[in-house]
């Protein structure tokens, strides 16, 4: 052994800084359920989000489910929409101010008053000129009544002047409101090219995500928007588009270990008219939700009530299908026993959140272990 205490101490003091940054940028998974969907109702239309569950149950009764799975019906009955987002933004459309101001107030009345999802929150206007003075005026309307824990969806991002005033709004208003530091949240819509990779090659969601401030709790991706900025024509825009695997695969590295969670985006083609139309859209709805899922995006858009049944079917047949086998190689690399997988802690990590994933979102009842071990495990 020929280094000193000096060496050692050398050598710690040259990585001090490095490893600050790395608790900062890359505290790990965040703690806590994911959402599995984040659902999208236009601010005029709040009324009706609490008959969404209702409505599903009905589609499935009318255009004959093709999977009669119980504990389905069970969760439509009991929380059919896990995250609710009312849009002041393209879903919601243009309108005088009168108009959004008459909106803002009666949203936050909805929600105020109960009962709502366990997670909800709102999606503004963009930062870009154009929006951003309504932008503002709608959040701080929002807050006037509903001061509640929520998210803020900032939409069509594309750089990260965008984001680090999104943190300074959230400073000014947390201040003006008397909320405790941190209280307000965002996630990004990724909707834009240059949200991905910036003029220089560089990849700007990952400047996204060092300047939000540890602020940032989601990036979304925007299927339509972003296919129709990168020219793809309308017919062929999709969640499994090429352009859009890549915009994902980059956003996955990104937020990789920061503890800022993915969401895919949505499919347009909603189980609506004939029951043979209805069927053909839950069938596309079901691969693609249970394509994202294995993929790492455990997360994503819904934008019809009929839409639930098929998400809800398609991730609880994901979790359940990998229950036995993430349940066996957990056990065995606990027991350092030989499998045949040489499995490394960071993928007993994986395994654990697997099975955590599904007692949340009540795919699996029974884990296999304790949610106290999971949670230690992961």
């Amino acid at each position: 052994m020929r280094l000193s205490d000096h060496d050692y101490t050398e050598i710690d003091g040259r990585l001090a800084a490095h490893d600050a940054f790395l608790r900062a940028r890359y505290p790990g998974e965040r703690a806590g359920r994911q959402p599995v969907h984040t659902v999208y109702v236009p601010a005029d239309r709040l009324d009706g989000f609490r008959d969404w569950g209702a409505t599903a149950l009905q589609a499935m009764d009318e255009h004959d489910f093709p999977w009669p799975d119980p504990s389905v019906r069970a969760k439509l009955e009991r929380e059919p929409i896990e995250d609710l987002r009312v849009d002041f933004e393209d879903g919601y459309g243009v309108r005088d101010d009168d108009q959004e101001d008459a909106a803002v107030e009666k949203a936050a009345a909805i929600l105020a008053a109960g009962p709502k999802p366990p997670f909800l929150g709102i999606r503004i206007k963009s930062l870009e000129a154009a929006t951003r003075r309504r932008s503002l005026r709608t959040l701080d309307l929002f807050l006037e009544t509903y001061q509640d824990l929520f998210t803020i969806t900032l939409p069509k991002v594309s750089g990260t002047d965008q984001v680090a005033t999104m943190v300074t709004l959230c400073e000014k208003l947390e201040h003006a409101y008397g909320l405790s530091a941190g209280t307000l949240t965002f996630e990004i819509q990724i909707e834009l090219p240059s949200a991905v990779l910036a003029a220089d090659g560089t990849a700007t969601v990952a400047r996204l995500i060092t300047a939000v401030d540890g602020r940032c709790t989601g990036l979304h991706y925007g299927t339509y928007d972003y296919s129709a900025a990168a020219g793809v024509a309308a017919a062929y825009q999709s969640m499994e588009h090429p352009v859009a695997d890549y915009a994902k695969a980059v956003m996955q590295a990104a937020a990789a270990q920061t503890g800022v969670r993915l969401s895919d985006g949505s499919t347009n083609i909603l189980p609506v008219g004939s029951s043979e139309q209805v069927r053909a859209a839950w069938e596309l709805h079901h691969r693609l939700v249970r394509r994202s899922l294995e993929r790492g995006f455990y997360q994503g858009w819904d934008l019809h009530p009929a839409q639930l049944p098929s998400r809800y079917a398609a991730t609880y047949e994901f979790f359940r299908d990998g229950r036995d086998a993430a349940v066996e190689r957990l056990h065995r690399y606990l027991d350092r026993q030989d499998s045949g997988i040489a499995d490394e802690p960071a993928t007993a990590r994986a395994l654990a959140g697997y099975l955590l994933r599904g007692l949340d979102c009540g795919a699996l009842t029974d884990a296999g272990f304790t949610r106290e071990q999971l949670t230690a495990l992961a």
